[in-house]
């Protein structure tokens, strides 16, 4: 059974995702006699990690509670001190923690900080809260282990496969509760990356909205992919606040049209962009965690690389059809439907009258 105050410190975890890289995505709350004291969520830096937030809010309270956290806390002195220092010091009776941070700085060592000092330290959980603890961090263990950011491929198609009509009509295939899954994923993500011919089809702001419409200010970085420069200076994406990444060709000649974008050349394969170097490139930023958008080039050329670590398909029932119709995933694709992508721990959400269906690339993702 799922731990109702393991599950609070998780979702506060959530509302850190997308805004905190370098650090990861963490949630604590301080629990004594069944009533949350104090809760927190990892702060951007220079800011408090998740269990200094808790312990400030619960104050003298937290002598003999028990706290719950997402991710193992971090024993040595970063930017921020030592958390194993501060919940051993606040007086922690037990701390209730499923995860080992995978950072070799951290790995195992805070828990037996804790235990030599004699706080409890118990990692059961349900395998539900397991889950969700690890999908909170899957862009930072990505990144931890390899550099590169953490890759989910994201589209919206007809129940016949099609993104657009054969005259490119694609607004809305899908209702209202898909767009705002959508949303809640941009808001997720550290970028959120489009090919150019989704931004001349679609004028897309690529931000994240909430239920009235408004911009949260997430996520922190959007990515125009566009070989050869062609986007319109005038798109909503260049011309709205925030930090934009042009992704151009070598030679392509663009020109930043403000300040907050900034346009890198990057070399050319398969008639693209480059795509294994600019993932490399957003790893390399910080960015754990990427959300492709497509359109069917964009995502075809990053299947074809092994790029893609999720999927995440909003399909609505409805029937566009049309040979000329785009599907959500082009590239040159795979010859033998045994060699296709295979998806594990596959998940299926009601939306209204829609379908969110998401999984982890076999051998890719999963972690």
């Amino acid at each position: 059974m799922s731990d109702p105050f393991l599950r609070v410190a998780i979702e506060l975890g959530r509302l850190a995702s997308g805004v905190v890289a370098p650090r990861p995505p963490v949630g604590a709350v301080v629990v004594k006699d069944g009533r949350v004291l104090g809760s927190g969520r990892t702060e951007a830096r220079p800011g408090r990690h998740a269990e200094a937030a808790a312990l400030a809010a619960a104050g003298a309270g937290a002598v003999g509670a028990t706290l719950y956290c997402s991710l193992e806390p971090h024993g040595f002195r970063g930017v921020s001190p030592p958390c194993t220092g501060a919940i051993i010091g606040a007086g922690i009776r037990r701390v209730v923690c499923p995860l080992e941070d995978p950072n070799p700085s951290v790995s195992g060592r805070g828990f037996a900080e804790l235990r030599s000092a004699g706080v409890e330290v118990s990692r059961e959980c349900s395998d539900a809260d397991w889950d969700g603890a690890r999908e909170l961090i899957e862009g930072y263990v990505k990144h931890m282990g390899t550099g590169f950011p953490f890759v989910t491929a994201k589209f919206a198609m007809s129940l016949d496969g099609k993104i657009a009509t054969r005259r490119g009509s694609s607004r809305w295939i899908t209702g209202a509760a898909a767009r705002a899954a959508a949303h809640v994923m941009r808001g997720s993500a550290d970028a959120v990356a489009v090919g150019a011919g989704t931004v001349v089809a679609d004028d897309p702001r690529l931000t994240a909205r909430d239920g009235e419409g408004r911009a949260t200010g997430r996520p922190r970085l959007r990515v125009v992919v566009d070989t050869g420069g062609r986007a319109s200076l005038d798109s909503r994406v260049f011309t709205e606040p925030g930090a934009v990444l042009w992704a151009v060709g070598e030679g392509a000649g663009a020109r930043s049209p403000r300040p907050g974008v900034e346009v890198v050349e990057l070399g050319r394969a398969g008639g693209g962009v480059d795509l294994g170097s600019l993932v490399g490139l957003l790893g390399r930023r910080d960015v754990h965690n990427v959300l492709f958008e497509g359109g069917g080039a964009l995502l075809g050329g990053l299947f074809d690389l092994g790029l893609v670590d999720k999927v995440a398909a909003f399909v609505a029932p409805v029937i566009l059809g049309g040979r000329d119709a785009p599907g959500p995933v082009g590239g040159v694709g795979v010859g033998e439907v045994s060699d296709g992508f295979a998806l594990d721990g596959v998940r299926r959400v009601q939306l209204g009258r829609d379908s969110l269906i998401s999984g982890y690339v076999r051998g890719l993702g999963g972690l």
